[in-house]
């Protein structure tokens, strides 16, 4: 996920006295400085600055054809399993759930553009997850972290970050098909269209004034206000719900549906994929471990991560288990930070967030009515969030820029992720080779060309 408030130390004050018995034990909370109190509050702050998750996640892979309600308890269980796991194998303030983007990935890219069936599709991340598992337990972790160029990095992450606010916006109808213009801004004589343009302006304030719990109080009021604003179809924007509570429900229809057979029958389709899921997954996890941990001063003295092996085979495992569940990518959140704000320093924040999660299941009624004007301006923010990387690219060198650019145009104006990252990773191969620095172009990046004109050539007899 991507940074809600900047890292930075909790305030300094007197450490307090902590519990002593088993939780003490478990999680050295006496080593660490912190208390069970502080703890449950940490995770309780953690919760409210990613619990918009549980209204987003759901409405987007909807969009897929699967069930709304099963995928809400289908989000809310892979967050607690991936939170628990964190917690207990990792001992890290870290909290865990699906990913934004991967989810806009699997349900526009994968399911809506290429025609994959969501069983599919769930078997490809499920897959993804077996590998990411592999490159956690091994030294290939560091050599990937080293390979990957930062340009086409940041390229992709602000890509998928653009094509979420785009989506957002169609899905709320903000914006529309024009012939002449392909695209343009809805009528604002039109009630859900007014009623999105006010969540684009009160959605950023929020979190630019640093409420807490910006995104879903933001998701909250605009989901309230859209009981009284008339839709399209005559009915209100938001639909009254059957009840406020009720027993938890089981993903019936997701669970252990995904279609491992569908995954080789397509592989050479599947295998660019593969690769982003691989890449957002373990660098999307390693920015996380690194914001977080230095945020508590949890880093060693050498600077390294603590149980970073656990944390990363965590964030694998629960890759393999939200697929099961039925939902996509599953990673650590860098709100997490908010909790170490809050004083959490160790993974009995991770358990109180996960205890939060299970709590949210009993109100599925709920999160189901949300519609795409509440949750499209949250979306927004997180797609401006993802799009902060550019700064620290020098866009004056063009071996840098062209591949960012054309990564990210190209994705937005054909609303296919794989072109872009195609066009870019292809660009970035010329343009060193240009200058000269073909011996710096590192062989996974050599690789990643050959897989994609190969791609381009399967796509073009297909199509």
């Amino acid at each position: 996920m991507n940074e809600m408030t900047k890292p930075q130390a909790a305030p300094a004050e007197p450490a307090p006295r902590a519990a002593s018995g088993l939780l003490d034990r478990t999680f050295d909370l006496t080593g660490r400085g912190t208390s069970v109190g502080r703890e449950v509050m940490a995770g309780a702050t953690t919760f409210a600055a990613m619990a918009y998750i549980i209204a987003v996640n759901p409405a987007i892979m909807s969009n897929a054809g699967m069930d709304r309600a099963d995928l809400v308890s289908a989000t809310a269980l892979a967050a607690i399993v991936g939170s628990v796991m964190m917690g207990l194998w990792a001992n890290l303030p870290l909290a865990v759930a699906p990913a934004m983007g991967s989810n806009v990935i699997f349900t526009y890219v994968i399911v809506k553009q290429m025609g994959m069936p969501w069983q599919g599709a769930l078997a490809m991340v499920a897959f993804t997850g077996v590998l990411f598992l592999i490159l956690s337990l091994s030294k290939l972790r560091e050599k990937v972290a080293k390979d990957v160029p930062e340009a086409l990095k940041i390229g992709i992450q602000a890509a998928v970050g653009t094509l979420i606010v785009f989506i957002a916006l169609r899905g709320a109808g903000f914006v529309v098909q024009n012939p002449s213009t392909y695209v343009a801004m809805g009528s604002l004589r039109s009630p859900p269209v007014l009623l999105t343009l006010s969540g684009l302006l009160l959605t950023p304030v929020l979190v630019a004034r640093r409420v807490p719990a910006a995104l879903i109080l933001s998701i909250a009021v605009l989901t309230l206000i859209g009981f009284f604003v008339p839709g399209a179809n005559g009915k209100m924007v938001t639909s009254v719900p059957s009840a406020i509570m009720a027993w938890p429900r089981w993903p019936t229809s997701t669970f252990m549906a995904l279609d491992i057979g569908y995954l080789f029958s397509h592989f050479v389709v599947a295998l660019p994929l593969l690769f982003y899921f691989l890449c957002a997954e373990f660098f999307s996890t390693l920015g996380t471990l690194i914001g977080v941990t230095g945020a508590a001063n949890l880093r060693k003295p050498d600077g390294s991560i603590p149980n970073a092996t656990a944390a990363f085979a965590t964030d694998a495992t629960a890759s393999i288990v939200g697929p099961l569940l039925g939902t996509s990518v599953v990673t650590a959140y860098i709100e997490s930070i908010t909790g170490v704000q809050a004083g959490g320093r160790t993974g009995l924040t991770s358990l109180t967030v996960a205890g939060f999660f299970f709590l949210a299941l009993f109100f599925w009624p709920i999160f189901v009515i949300i519609p795409p004007q509440a949750t499209a301006p949250a979306l927004v923010l997180v797609g401006v969030l993802m799009m902060q990387g550019l700064a620290r690219i020098d866009m004056t060198d063009l071996v840098n820029a062209v591949p960012i650019v054309l990564t990210l145009l190209v994705t937005v104006l054909t609303n296919n992720l794989i072109n872009g990252m195609a066009l870019g990773t292809l660009s970035y191969i010329a343009l060193e080779v240009a200058v000269g620095r073909r011996s710096q172009i590192p062989a996974m990046v050599w690789g990643l060309g050959v897989v994609f004109v190969a791609y381009a050539i399967v796509i073009a007899q297909i199509f």
